[in-house]
């Protein structure tokens, strides 16, 4: 029997779900837990996807895990709490070539891709999906620069290590990027403060004229006699 979960890599923990699956079966859900947390150590923090295949009868189990989103990857690796959906307005990171084909590395063996570069170019696109640049410009610009050779030493030989110097100068390109987008939002939230306020001011001059009293024609007729 196969049971899926998706589970706090490192980290699963006795709850009802599990429970309420491997429980019935008479699974030993202490050595399920220790075991799936063992191969999963190396994505703390991360959502895991994880098949446990248990034989009914003898009650042994293996298990096969797959490695996080590749949003959840990027994330950890450039240390961002969260992606944005609105990646052509916002950006929340810019990472290093060598950051991408750490990432595709990863998930190459459960990509459909079967060139090395060709999976570069997807982990590319979903970092212009989720608002990352890298190497400080957008990444469909580097997609096309891939499929033209410009990284190829840098793929060819796998490299996942980023120069400190390199890492430096990104990281203050973003600080710049950043800085730029927090001063656009908080312009955009005092104006719309400001407009919110006149709104109220104009319902407010509304009220004022409507409560005041207008002469009666019996009024008037009273005063000229």
């Amino acid at each position: 029997m196969i049971i899926k979960l998706l589970i706090d890599g490192g980290d699963m923990k006795p709850g009802p779900a599990v429970a309420q699956q491997l429980g019935p079966m008479g699974v030993n859900m202490g050595k399920v837990i220790s075991e799936v947390n063992q191969a999963t150590s190396n994505f703390k923090k991360m959502k895991v996807p994880v098949e446990l295949n248990i034989d009914e009868k003898t009650k042994e189990f293996t298990i096969q895990t797959s490695s996080p989103p590749t949003s959840e990857l990027l994330k950890k690796e450039l240390n961002i709490e969260k992606c944005t959906s609105n990646h052509n307005e916002e950006k929340v990171g810019n990472a290093s070539i060598e950051d991408v084909i750490k990432i595709t590395k990863i998930k190459y063996p459960n990509m459909l891709e079967k060139n090395f570069k060709n999976a570069v170019k997807s982990i590319l696109g979903t970092c212009a999906s989720i608002g990352i640049l890298v190497e400080s410009e957008e990444p469909n610009k580097l997609i096309k620069d891939v499929a033209e050779g410009k990284f190829d030493k840098e793929i060819n030989e796998k490299s996942t290590e980023t120069n400190p110097e390199k890492r430096q100068k990104l990281n203050e390109f973003f600080n710049g990027i950043k800085a730029a987008q927090d001063e656009k939002v908080a312009q955009d939230k005092k104006a719309a403060e400001e407009a919110e306020a006149k709104k109220a001011e104009k319902a407010g001059e509304g009220k004022e004229e409507k409560g005041k009293a207008v002469p009666s024609d019996s009024s008037a007729e009273g005063k000229s006699k």
